[in-house]
């Protein structure tokens, strides 16, 4: 671990503690380039009763919009916890060059969030999750993507 990885990574378990202190969940998230703080986050989950508002997720938004960009290229994730699939998807998603993180996801099970069913869920087949998730394809099923295709000025993703 290098200084800057401990010096972001007491950041983000800051963030994260004081969360705590303030109603919300032990989670908190930075995110940086060449050294600078561009976001932070905090889980907001209960306080917002938005279950996608985890500390990475919201650090990931507040530094898109801060950067007016949904690219996080060249930029790190510091998270005072190993990522639940959803924060590693949306990591992938913003295509952030690293994630460090500093407790793992036997500390988080610890502390009342077991992570580990979504990662044994998303390893079964869908007919066993104890959510359905059904493909139905009408006939225009496809438009949105003809749409977007046909669209000249449509960002590069």
């Amino acid at each position: 671990m290098t200084d800057e990885d401990a010096r972001w990574l007491a950041t983000a378990i800051e963030l994260a503690t004081r969360n705590v202190a303030e109603g919300g969940g032990p989670f908190g998230a930075v995110v940086v380039r060449d050294g600078l703080l561009v976001a932070t986050g905090q889980n907001r989950v209960t306080r917002d009763n938005d279950p996608t508002a985890h500390a990475e997720v919201q650090a990931i938004r507040a530094a898109c919009r801060e950067l007016d960009d949904f690219s996080l290229a060249g930029h790190v994730l510091y998270t005072s916890c190993e990522p639940c699939p959803l924060c590693v998807s949306a990591s992938l998603w913003a295509r952030l060059d690293r994630v460090v993180y500093a407790a793992d996801r036997d500390d988080a099970a610890r502390g009342g969030f077991d992570d580990r069913a979504f990662y044994e869920v998303l390893a079964t087949p869908r007919e066993s999750w104890t959510t359905r998730v059904d493909a139905l394809r009408p006939a225009d099923a496809a438009a949105p993507f003809d749409a977007w295709l046909a669209k000249v000025d449509r960002a590069a993703y």
